[in-house]
């Protein structure tokens, strides 16, 4: 395993292909795009597998995705230039620009909801598939903005808020739809669609140029599945998989529907290349698009005392910040950041190895949690 700040070793890639031919030819994984950077030199790049397979069509280094939580650092992104801006402040509460999103807690009292609990996840809100089926979410029909297509904002926002809020705000960690409502704020704050700020703030000056809440090129779109007994299976309009306690609802179809609402937390496209730009803009201090001191806070553990669900993690402003390796049992050093997507999706940036690594498949929920993951970032360590 090499030390801190130390380059990868020369087998590295030889094990990342063991590690994809295996999981493709034990049908784990249809396809997907692997990218790995150390100091700004991409070291390994390989599309494997098939974009479609039905069709016998094979993956493409460009392809675009569906990126499902992967939309999380990118808006998040986006709404720290917004504060660099002053246009937001993270002290600030969600009424201000929201007035209507007054959730309560179940003994009916209604709590102060800032910018900053809606990014660290400590809002009080919560995702309905993380949940036991018939959970409020499901009952009062919240988008968790996978599907539901032409389901506008104003209505999802209805649903969010009639829901009592799981915690107080700022007591816990929950994974939860605070993204979106976070993009409503952000809209609203700076008076243009989130898809157009978005755009304008990051996609634009970093050149990810597939990256958007619509599909640029529906031609580099890859076919999604999903886990299934025998393997994974195609998805089909209405798809349900499941999810710890619950299940994720997709509807694929959602990409195509303008009615759609621009779900700041799941709603966006792209390749794994415009992942990496972003990435690697936050990595090295945010140029062009935010100042060092910014992602120096976004990189940060944001919510000290507070555990997350996931041992030996912590949250920065936007993804999962690595407290302690050994209680998270991974080889990354102290202060890797990561997350992935339920479309199939998975990425982390080491800066003390000064590494990137994404990892985007089109196979949910395998390519974002379990075996692939952990074999590909270990290939990677040698661990």
């Amino acid at each position: 395993m090499p030390a801190a700040g130390a380059s990868l070793d020369r087998d590295f890639g030889q094990r990342i292909d063991r590690v994809v031919d295996a999981a493709i030819g034990e049908q784990r994984i249809i396809g997907g795009v692997i990218l790995v950077a150390q100091r700004g030199d991409m070291l390994y790049r390989r599309a494997f597998g098939l974009a479609d397979r039905e069709r016998g069509k094979p993956m493409a280094e460009d392809a675009i995705f569906r990126l499902s939580s992967v939309t999380k650092p990118i808006v998040a992104a986006a709404a720290m230039a917004l504060v660099e801006a002053g246009r937001i402040a993270l002290h600030d509460p969600v009424t201000r620009f929201v007035p209507e999103f007054r959730p309560r807690l179940p003994d009916g009292k209604e709590p102060l909801i800032t910018v900053r609990q809606l990014l660290t996840h400590t809002a009080g809100l919560a995702y309905g598939f993380a949940q036991p089926a018939g959970n409020a979410y499901e009952r009062f029909r919240v988008s968790d903005g996978l599907d539901q297509p032409g389901l506008s904002m104003a209505d999802n926002l209805a649903r969010i808020a009639s829901v009592p809020l799981s915690y107080a705000p700022g007591t816990r960690w929950g994974y939860s739809v605070a993204m979106d409502v976070l993009g409503e704020v952000m809209a609203r704050a700076a008076g243009a669609p989130l898809p157009d700020l978005v755009d304008r703030l990051i996609a634009q000056p970093l050149g990810m140029s597939d990256s958007a809440f619509v599909v640029r090129d529906e031609r580099r779109l890859v076919t999604p599945y999903a886990d299934g007994l025998s393997g994974p299976v195609r998805m089909g309009e209405h798809h349900l998989v499941p999810f710890g306690d619950g299940l994720i609802s997709f509807a694929p179809a959602r990409a195509f529907d303008p009615a759609s609402f621009p779900s700041g937390g799941t709603g966006m496209n792209g390749t794994a290349g415009d992942v990496l730009k972003l990435l690697e803009a936050v990595r090295t201090g945010g140029g062009p698009v935010l100042r060092p001191e910014t992602t120096r806070a976004m990189t940060a553990d944001a919510i000290m005392g507070i555990d997350t669900t996931r041992p030996g993690w912590g949250w920065g402003l936007g993804f999962a910040v690595l407290r302690d390796p050994a209680v998270a049992q991974t080889p990354q050093a102290v202060g890797t950041w990561r997350w992935g997507g339920v479309y199939g999706h998975s990425w982390f940036v080491d800066p003390s190895a000064e590494l990137t690594v994404v990892a985007l498949t089109n196979t949910a929920i395998a390519g974002m949690a379990g075996d692939f993951p952990d074999a590909v970032r270990d290939a990677i360590y040698g661990a």
